[in-house]
């Protein structure tokens, strides 16, 4: 599917309005035919191939806007972009409580499309923070209160982006801050280590057997400092694809440095289970939000 399919796929679930991340100068990109295609034959919206990095945009209306606004990374492993119901419906439910969303169709790890691969997904959460940033006051948001959330491999690149901010892999000739100023992770990718690690996610970032400074680098909860965000986290205990675990050593590692963390933990629910873990009637978003205003987002 090309960019305007893909465009309209985007449009057809609500967004109000959908931009390219970047303009034409996507910055690590090979010359290239965009690809990208989308499948939505099991109710899932799928996009692969993606090349070209988009940002839809999800408004509150202008008497609940409260401010605060939320960057999604949709889950995948690295090799789709499960837009709908990690993203466009999580974002709905965003803008029906106040809080403008962003979800962010970012590039998926290939040679072909980009020269580094590892840094492309990260270079593209850190551009729709500072688009947001950038647009702040014409969006109606504060620049003060805008975070990130991610889904699994969309987990992962939320945290990296919570862990890598000062370093700007994207032109920030503005040097608008890059770090998000809180984080929502459910059933995060964290660690890419041997024992902890979606190794899944891990090849298709860095490629098989990748050198141990860049397992290091990855790694979420080695790379936890004091200016790391505040963070909400949600898995399930029975997570079979990628291990609770992940969450608990990240939450450990921000309690270390004593950063604000809040850990709901499903006994049951397996992994995917985006807004509606239906073995539960404990709805984890409402009480990310709860958090989220007690941290005063």
């Amino acid at each position: 599917m090309g960019l305007l399919a893909s465009l309209f796929s985007f449009l057809k679930i609500n967004a109000q309005s959908v931009v390219p991340l970047y303009g034409d100068n996507i910055p690590n990109a090979r010359p290239t035919a965009d690809t990208e295609k989308s499948d939505s034959s099991d109710g899932i919206l799928q996009i692969s191939n993606v090349s070209r990095p988009m940002l839809s945009i999800y408004l509150p209306a202008k008497g609940k806007a409260t401010g605060t606004a939320v960057v999604i990374c949709p889950g995948g492993g690295y090799s789709i972009v499960a837009a709908g119901h990690e993203g466009s419906e999580v974002a709905k439910r965003f803008a029906s409580a106040g809080i403008a969303a962003f979800v962010l169709k970012y590039r998926l790890p290939d040679d072909r499309t980009m020269l580094d691969k590892t840094i492309g997904p990260l270079q593209d959460a850190q551009r729709a923070i500072q688009y947001v940033r950038e647009n702040a006051v014409r969006l109606g948001i504060k620049s003060n209160r805008v975070g990130i959330m991610g889904f699994s491999a969309g987990g992962h690149l939320a945290s990296t982006e919570g862990t890598h901010f000062n370093k700007a892999y994207i032109a920030n000739p503005n040097d608008i801050s890059l770090r998000p100023d809180f984080m929502i992770l459910a059933y995060p990718v964290i660690s890419f280590t041997d024992s902890l690690g979606h190794i899944g996610s891990r090849n298709n970032l860095l490629g098989k057997n990748p050198p141990q400074d860049s397992i290091v680098k990855y790694s979420g909860e080695l790379q936890v400092n004091a200016n790391t965000p505040p963070t909400f986290l949600v898995h399930a205990k029975d997570d079979e694809v990628v291990k609770v675990e992940n969450s608990l050593v990240f939450a450990d590692a921000l309690r270390k440095y004593h950063i604000p963390v809040e850990v709901y933990l499903y006994e049951h629910g397996g992994h995917g289970f985006g807004l509606h873990n239906r073995t539960s009637n404990v709805d984890w978003l409402t009480l990310a939000i709860t958090w989220m205003h007690g941290q005063g987002y």
